[in-house]
């Protein structure tokens, strides 16, 4: 990748070899990146990443080959593990040896203060602050710094979906004056959001693409296109992503144009990801109409209500995302789900055919003296899937990435990732058919979860799922709801979009009001408007559910119709009426969740 025209070239990589062992994890690579650069690097787990970012800010030497930085160049890099000393505290990390008076007079200053190390003390020692914590404080550490190029290797790790937001915002902002950027992630939206280029590093090579994630698939795409020399099953795989992409949310606005009509012309046949409809079917075969229900929940912790009141219903099909910041509640909501803690009020009611799967955040214990496949074998040879098609355990693994020797490799020597992924396929081969998903995506590549979401996409169960990587919870959950930390739970029609949207402007009141200039809209909001409101919020969404319901029925009807012409108008005419009434129900909605926040 030769430097961009016009700019000052900052790096570049001259035939570069570099190899640990008799494994070569860069081989003859050539790149660079110039000043205003957002370069996103993306490929498989122990592929060479973190190892090409080394080698590009000569924290390691390559073995053969050039590393050229420009003259007085001026890098920050975050690796994935730290090294501060554990005496060390957040205050001198990250403000070294300014005043409070000093650092808080600075905008970009206490801007990155307030969003990473929000709740946390800066006199406390980097040595008693968990994983997640040390994180952010290295990450404050380098956005505070006065840097050329940033470096940047997982830094959306531990990071909620709105300081993920927040983070795009700001990297994108410090782009457009010059600074430029190397990240790793796997977090498919953020390299949407900040990069302008994408390297995917692979069989010791590191291909160059344009773009975001978004238009590193479609050029990916185009070119297995034109070579055929993709492996069936991953081609596949992309032509879902394709279709994905192409028919995504509504906030995903931005779609590069990067060789569209080449890219349309190979999924121009290609069905949406999933048919909810026909999934439903299977759903409602297998759970009947009762699911989970938490009806007028209270639970609290630490003296905090997490819940007051609130109640969820889960429906034969349901595909459900969590949101809101860490603290939330959101890990507590699927311990009720799944009947594991008690409730302080209300009540939880589980339907007869429930056989529920959860999946914690963190990898449970697993049998680290077997093999992969004896592991998966001890708990079902072969399994079933929609239609009464099955696979065996050897299939399921292959599905999920595990293949060659890495079927009969103990357990033990797996990868983070490789771990997460058994732990996932271990549930999934117990047939359950209401699953929750505690960040799932943690530790997980992006091909691996796009394999995730492809098995997804054909599993006909309820799905209730917490993450933090918003691409994930868009493709594959049909609703999202957020907990708003004021012991309210409420569904968003527009999705994570328009939870960030509540989180700004709660901010923004915040913010006024310790400034001493409350917000107009408070002053006239009283409280009895507001609990009316809350009222109205639950009164439209009761009735939206049902709604729902009775679109999907007529759809049903019509299918088993599609050969009546008369039978199909006057479905179609209750069709029209029923989603004009879900759209105006829409906007009362909007109206009074505006007014019950106060």
């Amino acid at each position: 990748m030769s430097p961009s025209p016009g700019k000052v070239n900052l790096v570049n990589l001259e035939r570069v070899h570099k190899a640990y062992g008799e494994r070569r994890l860069l081989d003859d690579v050539s790149l660079g990146v110039s000043a205003g650069d957002r370069v996103g690097v993306v490929g498989r787990n122990g592929g060479g990443k973190t190892t090409l970012l080394r080698v590009l800010t000569k924290v390691e030497p390559a073995d053969s080959g050039r590393v050229t930085h420009t003259r007085d160049l001026h890098v920050g890099y975050l690796p994935q593990r730290d090294a501060f000393a554990d005496d060390e505290t957040v205050r001198s990390v990250v403000l070294g040896a300014l005043a409070d008076h000093e650092w808080a007079a600075d905008t970009r200053t206490r801007e990155v203060v307030h969003e990473l190390l929000a709740g946390l003390d800066l006199d406390r020692e980097v040595g008693g602050l968990s994983g997640g914590e040390r994180r952010r404080t290295g990450l404050a550490r380098q956005l505070l710094g006065d840097q050329d190029l940033l470096v940047l290797d997982e830094p959306t790790n531990h990071l909620d979906v709105e300081v993920v937001d927040w983070l795009a915002r700001h990297l994108v902002a410090r782009g457009s004056s010059g600074q430029a950027l190397v990240v790793v992630t796997h977090d498919r939206w953020f390299l949407d959001a900040v990069c302008t280029n994408t390297w995917e590093v692979h069989d010791g090579r590191v291909d160059a693409y344009e773009g975001g994630y978004a238009a590193y698939v479609l050029a990916k795409a185009e070119r297995d296109r034109q070579a055929r020399a993709s492996e069936a099953r991953r081609r596949n795989l992309m032509r879902k992503e394709l279709a994905w992409l192409r028919g995504g949310p509504p906030a995903r606005t931005s779609k590069p144009q990067f060789r569209v009509d080449a890219a349309n012309a190979l999924i121009a046949d290609e069905p949406a990801p999933r048919d909810r409809l026909e999934l439903q079917r299977f759903a409602t075969s297998r759970l009947g109409k009762d699911v989970v229900d938490l009806e007028d929940v209270t639970i609290s912790r630490g003296g905090r209500a997490l819940l007051d009141r609130a109640t969820l219903r889960l429906g034969p099909g349901d595909r459900i995302g969590l949101v809101g910041v860490n603290g939330a509640g959101k890990t507590t909501v699927l311990r009720l789900l799944a009947g594991e803690t008690s409730l302080d009020a209300g009540r939880r009611k589980e339907g007869r055919t429930v056989n529920l799967a959860h999946l914690h955040q963190h990898v449970d214990q697993l049998p680290t003296q077997e093999s992969v496949l004896a592991s998966v074998e001890s708990i079902r040879r072969v399994t079933k899937l929609p239609g009464g098609a099955e696979l065996t355990a050897t299939s399921m693994l292959e599905r999920f990435g595990f293949t060659g020797d890495r079927l009969m490799a103990r357990i033990g020597d797996l990868s983070g990732g490789e771990r997460r992924r058994l732990q996932m396929l271990r549930l999934l081969m117990d047939e359950p058919n209401v699953l929750l998903l505690d960040e799932p995506t943690n530790d997980l590549d992006i091909e691996t979860l796009t394999m995730l979401e492809d098995f997804l996409d054909g599993w006909p169960g309820t799905l209730v799922a917490v993450s933090h990587d918003r691409y994930f919870l868009e493709r594959v959950c049909d609703e999202v709801w957020a907990l708003l930390g004021d012991g309210t739970m409420r569904m968003l029609p527009r999705g994570v979009e328009e939870y960030l949207e509540h989180r700004r402007r709660r901010d923004s009141v915040a913010s006024s009001g310790a400034d001493g200039d409350a917000s107009g809209e408070r002053r006239t909001t009283n409280a009895a408007q507001e609990r009316q409101a809350r009222k109205d919020v639950a009164r439209i969404e009761r009735r939206l559910a049902k709604l729902t319901e009775t679109e999907a029925g007529l759809h049903a009807e019509m299918a088993e119709n599609a050969t009546d012409h008369s039978a199909l108008a006057a479905l179609d005419e209750r069709l029209r009426a029923v989603v004009a009434e879900k759209e105006s129900l829409e906007e009362e909605w909007l109206v009074a969740a505006e007014v019950a926040e106060g």
